[in-house]
């Protein structure tokens, strides 16, 4: 029963997000209310913020499902590999998969989805700063089991910085209409600058 439950609730999740994003895409996100989105989802606005607190959460869960995902990387990694060095191998194998959180992906729902983001309501931009300082926090608590407390901090900010300046180069240059198989080979070299910067 339980696993029933938890599907139906993946569905509803799922339809209250393809909804909203979909009429943000087409309108844009200060264009369209939120009970306009519980209405396309077929869902009431109580409902709807059972799934998801605030408007924003509603564009940016594809981000915060990545949350923690650094940290997980940094504990999961191979024994005597530097934090570093993992979370570049990390990211080296995303922009091979041109998985969207790293930028580099040319699907136009995907691109526009990240101007969305980048260049839209001022909202959405503290609500994703929120999302950042939160993974920042959790990265630092993954270092901070190899490292002082401040190294570990100083580090993880240094990382999610170094993240967030790749991923929204890549969609510039993505969405200044520049071909993906160029933009991959820019991509992998200002990665190796960008994680050679940091402290091994």
């Amino acid at each position: 029963m339980t696993g029933l439950r938890e599907l139906q609730r993946r569905r509803v999740h799922e339809a209250i997000s393809t909804a909203a994003i979909t009429l943000f895409l087409e309108r844009g996100f200060d264009e369209v209310s939120v009970a306009e989105v519980a209405a396309a989802a077929g869902v009431s606005k109580p409902t709807l913020f059972k799934y998801f607190a605030t408007k924003e959460d509603l564009v940016l869960h594809r981000i915060a499902d990545h949350l923690g995902e650094s940290a997980r990387v940094v504990r999961e990694r191979a024994a005597g590999e530097r934090p570093v060095r993992a979370l570049r191998r990390h990211f080296l194998d995303g922009l091979a998969r041109h998985d969207p959180v790293t930028g580099l992906n040319d699907d136009p729902e995907v691109v526009a989805y990240h101007r969305m983001v980048f260049s839209g309501a001022s909202s959405l931009l503290a609500r994703l700063h929120q999302h950042m300082a939160r993974d920042e926090e959790a990265l630092a608590e993954a270092l901070a089991e190899t490292a002082d407390e401040l190294t570990a901090r100083l580090l993880a900010g240094q990382v999610v910085a170094t993240q967030r300046v790749l991923a929204r180069r890549n969609w510039r240059l993505l969405a200044d209409g520049r071909p993906i198989a160029e933009v991959e080979a820019e991509a992998v070299r200002a990665a190796e600058q960008g994680f050679a910067m940091l402290p091994a």
